[in-house]
């Protein structure tokens, strides 16, 4: 079972990551956002590509789910930490900060 420690500890080993407040949330980010987490440590909110998205979500239901709204279309997703493994975040963190990686070396 994860927890927000092991999710940010993991996050931010990744290269260039960095954290900082984003409203009641702890932001994760190498320019853009990649991740945030709640401020009650129980889930995660992690930016996906829409096919991802569904990928996770069907791999997993009980880890992953949409955010159901413009966000979720985008590709945002739900990570119930506590039905995770440390591996399970391990993965959707680096799946997630490539995207901002990318981002950031096209600006």
């Amino acid at each position: 079972m994860a927890d927000s420690e092991s999710f940010a500890r993991i996050a931010l080993t990744l290269p260039g990551a960095t954290s900082g407040p984003h409203f009641d949330r702890t932001a994760f980010k190498v320019k853009r956002t990649f991740a945030t987490l709640a401020a009650n440590g129980l889930s995660a909110n992690l930016k996906f590509t829409p096919d991802e998205q569904e990928f996770k979500c069907q791999l997993a239901p009980e880890v992953f789910k949409a955010i159901d709204n413009g966000w979720g279309r985008q590709g945002w997703t739900t990570m119930w930490l506590s039905a995770a493994t440390d591996e399970d975040v391990a993965a959707a963190l680096a799946m997630a900060h490539v995207h901002a990686v990318g981002v950031a070396k096209k600006r």
